[in-house]
């Protein structure tokens, strides 16, 4: 059965860790599923702080992408897969998926942790409790004070 994708992002993930199997403690693994809405659905940016995943399309065409450390330039690397094609994102790489096609995309990934942790980007910088002092994030991502109230009232 499909997960609901009518939310902001358009995207739905299942996920299988020890948290909801404890009988997968020690094996050092995690599962998810995830559904896209055709046309746009999204998994925003994020990091995994403690695993690499393995993301395998069983159905749709999404444009996946990850962002290399800034040692490494902050280099982009992406592909559209098709079903049946796989893709490695990094330990630790923030990274993204979005459904470019006009069907819906299903897809699952496997993580080399048993509990991997999610870091969403734009969530925690913008939507900290208590918020991060706008003038810290004015300054770091180079906008008016403005836009990043706008942003944290989103959050």
């Amino acid at each position: 059965m499909p997960g609901n994708t009518g939310n902001a992002v358009g995207s739905n993930v299942a996920t299988v860790n020890v948290d909801a199997l404890p009988g997968q403690n020690t094996l050092g693994i995690a599962i998810v599923h995830i559904d896209f809405a055709p046309c746009g659905g999204l998994k925003p940016p994020h990091t995994h702080p403690h695993a690499t995943k393995v993301f395998v399309v069983l159905e749709g065409a999404p444009l996946v992408g990850f962002v290399t450390s800034n040692q490494d330039n902050n280099n982009l690397f992406t592909m559209v897969l098709n079903k049946g094609e796989v893709f490695v994102f990094p330990f630790g790489m923030i990274h993204f998926w979005l459904n470019i096609g006009n069907t819906p995309t299903v897809a699952f990934a496997g993580l080399s942790s048993q509990n991997p942790g999610v870091i969403a980007i734009a969530n925690t910088v913008f939507g900290s409790d208590p918020p991060i002092n706008p003038d810290a994030l004015t300054k770091a991502f180079m906008l008016d004070k403005n836009a990043v109230q706008y942003l944290q009232s989103k959050f």
